[in-house]
């Protein structure tokens, strides 16, 4: 297993609908512990292909809940279903969410509350999980990765207009950047 350069926004991967997965192989079981490996090593709770410079919908995440329960898992070639998001202005304390390719940064976001996650794991066999509250939030924002988006394509405009600031001072937005996580030092 392997720690992998986490892709920093502006790199085309980041911003690109990734490939379905065609493979069930070796490389493909490999490039999914290398992905756990450097999601734990950010430390993060989801890590999505994209992030580590590979094109396919694929995703890894590793969170527990308030009741101890710990959701790990792999979702590959993954559909989501989402309730409607809440209305008005997100909470600064209590939604407030960060990207390891916007290296610790944290902005208010409002996401739904209800998901279902349909995809396949690394066995090829199908999967459905339904979800809520962070776990929600985990698997709408790791799956936005897939699509090309960040979280910060989605923030309001004042929040929006501050990423901005911060991605143009830390001179990311371009092609080519990443971090290695457990050898770079972020600012938090």
């Amino acid at each position: 297993m392997a720690v992998l350069p986490i892709r920093i926004t502006g790199d085309p991967a980041l911003h690109s609908r990734a490939d379905i997965v065609t493979q069930f192989d070796g490389t493909l079981r490999q490039l999914v512990d290398d992905m756990f490996e450097t999601m734990a090593a950010a430390p993060g709770v989801g890590l999505a292909a994209p992030q580590v410079g590979v094109p396919l919908r694929i995703f890894v995440y590793d969170w527990t809940d308030d009741n101890d329960r710990q959701w790990r898992g792999v979702a590959i070639n993954p559909e989501l279903w989402i309730s409607p998001p809440p209305v008005g202005e997100a909470d600064e304390e209590t939604e407030s969410e960060g990207c390891l390719s916007i290296p610790g940064e944290r902005f208010p976001l409002r996401r739904s509350e209800l998901a279902i996650l349909r995809g396949i794991d690394l066995d090829g066999n199908p999967f459905e999980i339904k979800a809520e509250g962070w776990l929600a939030r985990i698997f709408q924002h790791e799956f936005d990765h897939l699509d090309g988006l960040l979280y910060a394509d989605r923030l309001e405009h004042g929040h929006a207009r501050a990423a901005t600031k911060i991605i143009r001072k830390n001179g990311w937005g371009s092609p080519g950047q990443s971090w290695l996580p457990g050898t770079d030092h972020l600012e938090d």
